[in-house]
């Protein structure tokens, strides 16, 4: 499945030969969200009124220190982002010694799971920009996830449980594109190839999950026709981690 625009990028599915890049691709992609995680959680008011207390308490402790308020203050920021950290890079290693461990036999030897990367003209050589993988799903499977991780709450898409035939549907992960080629209408296309491929396989619908701090994404989804129908607090990582950060994981679904 293969697909040209104005500038001049393709998709395809993967290779083997694209294992190198793809791995370096999916680490990239998923970590440049720790840093806007940290900005955005340490800028809700509950934190800064942590670290201005923590601050003022160093101050005092240290006899009217500046210094060890802006020590203290930064050990909260420090916790902070080391929470965020551990969430992103967490997934991360999680998913390089799970699916994408064998991309081959996970994706390309199933006919019901799918992964492409976008291939880009760049000084005459091509090269790999971004890439989407889509997994098949049982329809039962989707409510054992969230029973699980939603404390049985499936939020607003609770109406969409039962489908009509055999409930099957399509799991989009591993959107990433280079930062030179955003903006470019590349995500579009990608979730345009993940959502044909869910059609031809007679899936009821493509859902995805996708963290608070990705707006870029998530507005990316919403234009493509998907809607948030539930929402969770916990990830992977430490409960903990999760509050401090403030990172909530939103499921997206796009109905056929």
């Amino acid at each position: 499945m293969a697909q040209k625009n104005n500038f001049q990028f393709s998709i395809r599915e993967y290779r083997p030969s694209d294992q190198h890049v793809v791995m370096s691709l999916f680490c990239d992609g998923i970590r440049e969200h720790i840093y806007p995680a940290f900005f955005k959680a340490m800028s809700h008011p509950d934190h800064i009124g942590v670290a201005l207390s923590i601050s003022m308490a160093g101050y005092v402790l240290g006899g009217s220190s500046y210094f060890q308020a802006l020590l203290f203050g930064s050990a909260w920021a420090g916790l902070i982002y080391y929470c965020c950290h551990e969430i992103y890079d967490g997934y991360v290693t999680r998913k390089l010694s799970a699916d994408m461990a064998d991309i081959r036999a996970n994706y390309l030897e199933n006919p019901d799971n799918g992964f492409w990367v976008a291939e880009a003209d760049a000084n005459g050589q091509s090269k790999v920009v971004g890439m989407v993988a889509v997994t098949g799903k049982a329809g039962g499977e989707e409510g054992e996830r969230f029973d699980d991780r939603n404390g049985g709450a499936m939020g607003g898409g609770s109406e969409f449980a039962q489908d009509a035939g055999d409930g099957s549907y399509g799991e989009m992960s591993h959107m990433v594109v280079v930062f030179p080629w955003r903006r470019k209408n590349l995500g579009s296309q990608l979730t345009r190839t993940a959502l044909d491929f869910c059609k031809e396989r007679g899936y009821s619908r493509l859902v995805l999950d996708v963290s608070s701090p990705q707006t870029a994404a998530i507005s990316l989804y919403q234009k493509c026709g998907f809607v948030q129908t539930a929402s969770r607090s916990d990830t992977h990582a430490n409960r903990w981690f999760s509050k401090l950060a403030r990172i909530n994981v939103m499921r997206m679904e796009k109905f056929f």
